[in-house]
């Protein structure tokens, strides 16, 4: 289990993180979220020991992470950290190596997941002759190759067409199947949405938002109401509870402010003969994020 208790991190006067606490159990993948400058990689360098922590505690099955620790943790970061002129196999087996294990081993591993990846023939090509796209192939591989027991990802998706998307998504999920503790971060709440239990959205170093993915979306007092119907588009506008109304092709979706106008909507869309289809349905990650996000920043 990871353990981040009440950690709060100071560059000087600045306070780039506040407070934060949460643990994430083996098998588990956990959404650490904000916008750019929210103190996400603060908190990635301090869980991977390269950041003293000002206040607090941060373990990894009851271990305070030192290098002891770090090497069970793989880290895929959003940039490049790749080096251009080493073959793929050269590039594995110094980064391999680093991590404990033999230039056997990682061969044999490294052969198994480019196969998996559908690239085994760039495996004695420099990094610099590769795309954009097999390069964070490349990098991905790299991050897991060891067997992590923390697997840190961030914008793992970066540069991959959709189909590449779906090859990282099977290996995440069989990474989550073998008790790999998972934390994932992305701008794509889709993304999120789709591997995540639980979450946590910083704000200026702060948590403004926690916990299970279901329970976050169900108190949300804000829903969405999806309406095949001959409506009058102003007259629900004006209706008291409704926050907008969109129209995409045949199908409107009217966002509500509360949950407790959605008896009053669908009181008044029945006295239309055209109604075919009244589904309410929860919002999205993304509404929710940007609800959370913005209201902080006006405070």
């Amino acid at each position: 289990m990871l353990k981040v208790e009440h950690v709060t991190k100071y560059y000087e006067n600045f306070r780039a993180v506040n407070d934060v606490s949460f643990e994430i159990k083996e098998g588990e993948i956990f959404g650490l979220l904000g916008v750019n400058g929210a103190g996400k990689t603060t908190t990635f360098r301090m869980i991977m020991g390269l950041l003293d922590i000002t206040e607090g505690n941060i373990t990894l099955d009851g271990k305070k992470i030192d290098y002891s620790v770090t090497d069970q943790i793989g880290f895929l970061t959003e940039e490049r950290s790749l080096l251009p002129t080493k073959t793929v196999l050269e590039q594995a087996i110094y980064y391999g190596v680093l991590k404990g294990l033999s230039e056997r081993e990682v061969e044999k591993r490294l052969d198994e997941y480019l196969k998996e990846f559908n690239i085994e023939e760039y495996k004695n090509k420099k990094i610099k002759e590769l795309s954009k796209g097999n390069q964070q192939k490349i990098q991905f591989i790299l991050s897991v190759i060891h067997k992590p027991t923390l697997l840190i990802l961030d914008e793992p998706f970066s540069g991959l067409d959709p189909i590449n998307v779906e090859l990282f998504k099977k290996v995440i999920l069989r990474l989550k199947k073998e008790k790999t503790i998972i934390i994932f971060s992305s701008h794509m709440m889709e993304h999120i949405e789709y591997f995540c239990d639980s979450l946590i959205i910083l704000v200026k170093g702060s948590v403004v938002l926690e916990g299970k993915l279901a329970k976050i979306k169900s108190d949300y007092r804000r829903k969405n109401i999806k309406v095949i119907a001959d409506l009058d588009e102003e007259e629900i506008k004006k209706t008291k509870g409704v926050v907008s109304l969109e129209k995409n092709k045949d199908e409107y979706t009217i966002k509500i402010e509360d949950i407790k106008y959605v008896s009053s909507i669908f009181k008044k869309l029945s006295k239309c003969d055209s109604v075919t289809k009244f589904v309410v349905e929860e919002p999205t990650l993304n509404e929710i994020f940007i609800d959370k996000v913005g209201e902080s920043y006006e405070e």
